[in-house]
């Protein structure tokens, strides 16, 4: 009798075991071969293909994966896939924990609902909880239309949480295939948003609704795509090329960030370029002050050795932003970009510079300003579209932020712009200039012909008696030396001393505490 009671215990154990492996053999399928057959043949990955990529390997472990919605109608009660559409949980990369939800466009288009919503909070709040960046990956038809209110309730409490997580831990959003309506709104909060080519875009009204509202003619990829986003609205920092491309720039920015806000990013083993590599940015600012340089060139000199990783690169042109590493510390880089626009600073690159500072201050990332700037774009498309408010953005971001802050001035700093490009007066721990800086009102040309508007009038040869003003005013306002006399800037440096002076300058910083007057928060000037 004892051994006919084992054998049926036995039998019911196997039962058990064989209905959970039954189960998770049901939900590692999402919505069926034949929807992941469609998702290949349209060049994207599966929500479980891209968690593998993601993470290290066999890190990831799943929440929620059996969880299905509560939905009783339209059919819906007949259709229950386990895990409903989104697969969430945790894992590593390079061996430091993150939280990850990827939604499944297999199952009834991706289309979030109360439970779905309920999977990615529980993440969101996890992440939170521990002190760690979440990561979205996106690709959804959007709300679930049969669930009606209760679906856009589920989005609102996703973008509470992204709210409420701004600034404590980083957020990242990856978009891999549509993303519309209300489904953009949480992307559009998080830190950074990365699209894929060809098979993502965010829109939050589609080419049909345009057509009828505004009769415009215009495809998704027009109207919303990887490249639209990346160029003209500045909504997505990285265009990626496919997938593969998209996951790994996630893990490349990770590894400049810390896991939260209470955290500094971790110090790794550093590299230099060779020693004539770094002795030829004496000679990268032309002698002729009117004559273009690329910014870019002189960041991958001063850097450590191939550790740039350029941000919103196809965006705002003329300001160039991105993660780099300096003797192994992590430093957020923004530099006017001399070969766009001269490096005239306008709206668009105001916005964009202020979103990265606020995000480097938000994580503890040390700031380095690369500093050539003309001024602010002039005529009435800027004045009209807020240059004004959106000039100050950039400089309330380099106010308020607390991390040690170093320019470097390489050629022009004229008018406000020397001011908001992190000058010594908005709170800059250190201010270098090379020989060949030009820290005045205005250019040269541009004072001699107010200051000495008579006199030039006057003269038998009004061109001769510019050129010899223009040579004067020169002489003793476009050069470093009454700015470091006056202790607005710390010291004129070699070019080719730029990196060891900040490797040292970063390091006496390093233990920098500053702390803003007590408030609820500053009111940006949005």
């Amino acid at each position: 009798m004892f051994s006919q009671l084992q054998r049926n215990i036995k039998r019911m154990n196997q039962h058990a075991f064989d209905l959970l492996q039954q189960k998770n053999e049901e939900a590692l399928l999402g919505g069926g071969q034949d929807r992941i057959d469609k998702q290949h043949k349209k060049g994207k990955l599966t929500a479980r293909e891209r968690i593998e990529l993601l993470l290290d390997e066999g890190s990831f472990e799943e929440i929620g994966k059996f969880v299905t919605h509560r939905s009783t109608q339209f059919g819906l009660e007949n259709y229950k896939p386990l895990g409903d559409g989104v697969v969430t949980g945790y894992g590593t990369i390079n061996g430091r924990l993150v939280f990850v939800f990827s939604q499944d466009f297999t199952v009834m288009g991706g289309s979030l609902s109360e439970t779905y919503a309920e999977k990615i909070c529980k993440v969101m709040d996890l992440a939170m909880e521990t002190g760690a960046p979440v990561i979205g990956l996106n690709d959804s038809g959007g709300a679930r239309i049969q669930e009606g209110v209760v679906s856009l309730a589920g989005y609102a409490d996703i973008f509470y949480r992204n709210t409420i997580a701004s600034g404590v831990i980083p957020q990242i959003s990856a978009i891999m295939g549509p993303c519309a309506g209300g489904a953009v709104y949480s992307p559009a909060i998080t830190d950074f948003t990365l699209m894929v080519e060809g098979t993502s875009y965010m829109f939050v009204t589609g080419p049909n609704v345009v057509k009828t509202v505004t009769h415009e003619e215009v495809s998704s990829e027009e109207l919303g795509g990887a490249n639209t986003h990346a160029t003209k609205s500045g909504v997505t920092h990285f265009a990626c090329a496919n997938e593969i491309e998209c996951l790994e720039n996630i893990k490349q920015m990770l590894s400049y960030m810390p896991q939260n806000c209470e955290e500094d990013p971790i110090r790794i083993e550093s590299s230099q370029g060779t020693e004539e590599a770094i002795k030829a940015l004496n000679s990268i600012v032309p002698d002729n002050p009117n004559q273009p340089y690329d910014i870019k060139e002189v960041i991958e000199l001063v850097v450590d050795k191939e550790s740039f990783l350029e941000v919103h690169k196809d965006y705002a042109e003329n300001i160039v932003v991105g993660f780099a590493r300096i003797d192994g510390r992590s430093v957020g880089i923004v530099a006017n970009q001399p070969a766009v626009m001269a490096g005239v600073l306008d709206i668009d690159a105001s916005k964009k510079g202020a979103r990265f500072v606020r995000f480097c201050d938000s994580f503890n990332i040390p700031l380095l300003v690369f500093e050539d700037v003309p001024g602010f774009l002039p005529g009435t498309d800027q004045e009209w579209n807020g240059i004004i408010t959106n000039g100050a953005k950039l400089l309330f971001a380099f106010c308020e932020a607390t991390v040690p802050r170093i320019t470097v001035i390489t050629r022009k700093a004229y008018g406000g712009a020397y001011d908001v490009m992190n000058s010594k007066h908005i709170g800059a721990d250190i201010n270098y200039a090379w020989p060949s800086a030009e820290i005045a009102v205005m250019g040269p040309k541009g004072a001699a012909e107010i200051i000495f508007r008579k006199e030039i009038a006057e003269s038998e040869n009004p061109e001769a008696k510019l050129n010899e003003k223009v040579d004067e005013y020169t002489q003793k306002f476009a050069n470093p030396y009454l700015a470091a006399a006056r202790g607005f800037v710390d010291e004129v440096i070699i070019p080719e001393n730029t990196r060891s002076k900040l490797a040292k300058a970063f390091s006496m910083l390093e233990n920098k505490a500053k702390v803003l007057p007590k408030k609820k928060h500053g009111n940006i000037p949005l």
